[in-house]
């Protein structure tokens, strides 16, 4: 494995291999879509927003988009319009990846949605709670939806991959995230829960189950709430200095590619990873050739006060 080009293998390594992300339309569900992609995977991506409608969380990117971009990257996209809330419509997909694939190599849990609930700074009975519910189910019970329909056919074949996508790592989780209140730390949480609980259950079957961490990353509502574009991002540090440890979505969608290739995939079971970590392991960087460390950073760096600086984390 070569970390020259960023890239992580050989194209072709997942050819025949067929992918699920839920939650795919952008940041690290599109970008982990495309990775996979360009490893020849068929990748079916889901999401609520397509060309015609979008969900709750008003954005313009789509999964047909997401589609057209595994295609261009030697897979084979598939966009399918999922509420992952909506258990008939989950049973429904599975049932079309039977008919159609006969498989399912790779699921990737990153059904999300929750930043519209998202109140900072709040006590628990300071917050909505009808948001908060709401974060919870988008979080927690599409994760648990999917899984659920989704499990039984990737079961069929030995060497089958879950990575549930999650915020932090499970030493960074140990403490409550007081700023992003009560409910949005239960959701990270329980996501790293999830994993290990599938861990357990798959394990027999030759499966792997883990969860997957980004640094900061670079979504495309990160750079807008910056004012600033995937080239231009380091000028957002003149707001938060700190955002000079920040990574782009393909980071972590190099770190999924990296898991869904490598036949040793069963050592990460149950564990929680960060895209960061697995850089290092599997020898990939960031589109920049940088290998950013960001939880190490958070933990050393940021939480100990001390002036940005991303020597020796990057």
């Amino acid at each position: 494995m070569s970390g020259l080009t960023g890239s992580v293998g050989a194209m072709d390594e997942l050819k025949g291999k067929v992918a699920l992300v839920a939650g795919a339309s952008r940041a690290a569900g599109r970008a982990i879509a495309v990775e996979l992609g360009r490893r020849g995977a068929t990748v079916y991506a889901t999401g609520r927003t397509t060309r015609t409608q979008r969900s709750e969380m008003n954005r313009p990117e789509t999964i047909e988009e997401t589609a057209a971009l595994v295609t261009e990257a030697g897979g084979r996209g598939v966009a399918v319009q999922v509420d992952h809330l909506d258990a008939g419509q989950v049973k429904a997909l599975v049932a079309r990846m039977e008919q159609e694939e006969g498989r399912l190599d790779v699921l990737v849990n990153d059904v999300w949605g929750g930043d519209v609930y998202l109140t900072f700074g709040k006590k628990l009975w300071e917050q909505d709670l009808e948001g908060g519910l709401r974060m919870l189910r988008l979080g927690v019970d599409t994760h648990a939806i999917t899984s659920h329909y989704a499990l039984p056919l990737l079961i069929r074949n030995p060497g089958g991959l879950v990575i549930e996508m999650t915020d932090g790592t499970t030493e960074s989780n140990r403490k409550y995230r007081a700023e992003a209140g009560f409910f949005y730390d239960l959701v990270k949480v329980s996501v790293q829960r999830m994993a290990l609980a599938q861990s357990e259950e798959l394990a027999s079957y030759g499966c792997t189950a883990l969860a997957l961490t980004p640094g900061w990353l670079r979504s495309e509502a990160m750079l807008e709430a910056f004012e600033v574009t995937e080239e231009t991002w380091r000028d957002a540090t003149e707001k938060q200095p700190h955002f000079v440890i920040s990574e782009s979505p393909t980071f972590v969608g190099r770190a999924a590619a990296a898991l869904a290739t490598d036949p040793e995939v069963s050592r990460w079971n149950g564990q929680s990873v960060s895209s960061g970590h697995l850089a290092k392991v599997y020898d990939f960087t960031d589109t920049d050739g940088s290998r950013p460390d960001a939880w190490r950073y958070i933990e050393e760096v940021e939480s100990k006060g001390k002036p940005a600086d991303a020597t020796g984390y990057r």
